[in-house]
Formats: C-alpha cells, sequence, structure tokens
C-alpha cells in the first residue's frame, strides 16, 4: 500500500545526529508516513547504523547513497524522488530534530499546487550537546522550545531564531507576528511529487551548499506557478549546532547568470537528463 508521505533526509557523515533524529519521528504523533534517507557518500558506518536501527524502528526506513566524490546532495535527492511511490514529499536535514508535530503540521497544511516552507531554531551548543536518544524517548524535546528561548539569553553563545520554536496555530496571531512572510529554506519545506516532477526536481548542476537546494527550486516552482504557503511555528525543528556550512560561491553565479537569465523551470540537469553532457 502506498504511503501518503515520505520524508527525504539528506545526510552526509552525521551519524549522531541522523540516530537523534530518526529517533524523534517514532515520536511523531502523525504516523503514516515512511523515510527515505538521501545520503551523500556517508561511507559504511552510516549504512551499519540505518541496518541496525531498522531493528526496532517503528516506520519503513529506505536507505539510498552514492559514491564520495564531492558535494552531489541534489543528485541523491532526485533519486529519493525517483524511487519514493508517496505522493507528498517533506524535506529536512539531518541536523534538523523534528517536534512531535512536524508531519502533521506539513500534512494539515498540505494544498494541491502548493509548497509548504518552515524554518529552524539554532540551538546553542549546550542545548545541543545534551540531546541524545534518551532525551528525545524521555519526552523533553517536547519542551525544548521554551529551553532555546532561556538559552537565548546566553551572552556567549545563544541559541538563535528560537522564537521559530513556538507553536502558533491561532490565525490572527499569526498575522500579526508576519509568521506567513518567508522563503522557502532546503531543510525544512514540502511539496507534491508531481509538483516537483513539473520542475524535473533539484538542478544537479549545483557543486556546492547553498541554493540549489532551495533558492533555486523556489524560483522554478514559482514560474510554473505553485503557490508558497508558510508553516512557521507549525513543523517545528531543532538545528543541532555545528560549525557553518561554507557556501560555494560558483552557485550564485550560475542562479544570476544560468538559472534567471534562462527563465526555465525545467531544469536541464535534473531527474531527466535533457542535454547530451548531462548523463551521470
Amino acid at each position: 500500500m502506498t504511503k501518503i508521505v515520505s520524508v527525504i533526509i539528506s545526510v552526509y557523515k552525521k551519524k549522531r545526529e541522523l540516530e537523534i533524529l530518526l529517533t524523534a519521528f517514532s515520536m511523531q504523533t502523525y504516523t503514516d508516513f515512511d523515510v527515505i534517507i538521501a545520503d551523500d557518500g556517508s561511507g559504511e558506518k552510516i549504512l551499519e547504523f540505518i541496518n541496525e536501527f531498522r531493528k526496532n524502528c517503528k516506520y519503513t526506513i529506505t536507505f539510498l547513497t552514492q559514491e564520495d566524490i564531492g558535494f552531489r546532495k541534489n543528485k541523491i535527492l532526485n533519486e529519493a524522488i525517483k524511487t519514493t511511490e508517496s505522493d507528498y514529499l517533506i524535506f529536512l536535514d539531518s541536523d534538523c530534530i523534528p517536534h512531535k508535530d512536524f508531519v502533521k503540521a506539513h500534512i494539515e497544511n498540505s494544498e494541491e499546487n502548493t509548497v509548504l516552507f518552515g524554518r529552524r531554531v539554532f540551538l546553542n551548543k549546550n542545548l545541543s550537546d545534551k540531546l541524545n536518544t534518551e532525551y528525545i524517548l524521555s519526552g523533553k524535546l517536547n519542551n525544548l522550545n521554551y529551553k532555546a528561548l532561556l538559552s537565548s539569553l546566553n551572552l556567549n553563545h545563544p541559541s538563535s531564531a528560537a522564537e521559530e520554536g513556538l507553536i502558533i496555530e491561532n490565525k490572527f496571531l499569526r498575522k500579526l507576528f508576519g509568521l506567513e512572510k518567508g522563503m522557502l529554506v532546503g531543510c525544512n519545506f514540502s511539496a507534491s511529487k508531481s509538483l516537483l516532477l513539473k520542475v524535473n526536481g533539484f538542478d544537479e548542476d549545483y557543486t556546492g551548499a547553498g541554493i540549489g537546494e532551495d533558492t533555486d527550486i523556489e524560483y522554478r516552482l514559482g514560474l510554473i506557478n505553485a503557490k508558497f504557503k508558510s508553516v512557521r511555528n507549525l513543523a517545528v525543528v531543532f538545528h543541532i549546532d555545528h560549525p557553518k556550512t561554507v557556501e560555494n560561491n560558483s552557485n550564485y553565479d550560475y542562479f544570476h547568470y544560468n538559472v534567471k537569465t534562462k527563465n526555465n523551470y525545467f531544469c536541464e540537469n535534473g531527474i531527466i537528463k535533457t542535454s547530451s553532457n548531462n548523463q551521470g
């Protein structure tokens, strides 16, 4: 039987974070989902961990990987899109731990021809170091949003964007606080599989972190008149502290001088290869 939703998790050599994240998915209030691990060449240790984790897992995990020959996140994400039989896809990074109502928020707010986008709370090192499977299974994650707010007052190393952890469902308050505004970020968004297929998935010509997994696909989805809807303060995730990822400057050049200039929603080097030079 086809699952209603697949959660696609991009990962690269973050076993600890992935274990915490997958444990958090066992605590979700909405349970009709499966998980696809889109691994950009982490090696045997991640596969061994997944095989062990599966033994006592409440949900189905599909593991996809590829050779580690540089940043190819978009390629493995495309493989995940091709692999899934689900109609609706939620995208999450492996260093973002979901609140118990994360999947529920994405499903309950999904609409036809609409992309949902959320945000993340950036935990400081102190809170990040406290996270483990026992912490998740004890239910303490349910109160992490309030702890993040308190830790945002830490003068030396504060948590940031802690307000994004508060669950705000009231429509008046959401409008008052401007929660319907924002842009797509690759670590927390969802869309129907059919919408992503229309734009040919993620553009594999991006060779480093940044833009390719969010700004680019938001732009191309906009060209086919997809609607965008915020699930900020509804689909909450907590980002585990780590050194900042260095974005690739060439991505900016490619996006501005190639994608926006061509104004083409269907990328040549995506799920379907439309150029003879893009067969790998």
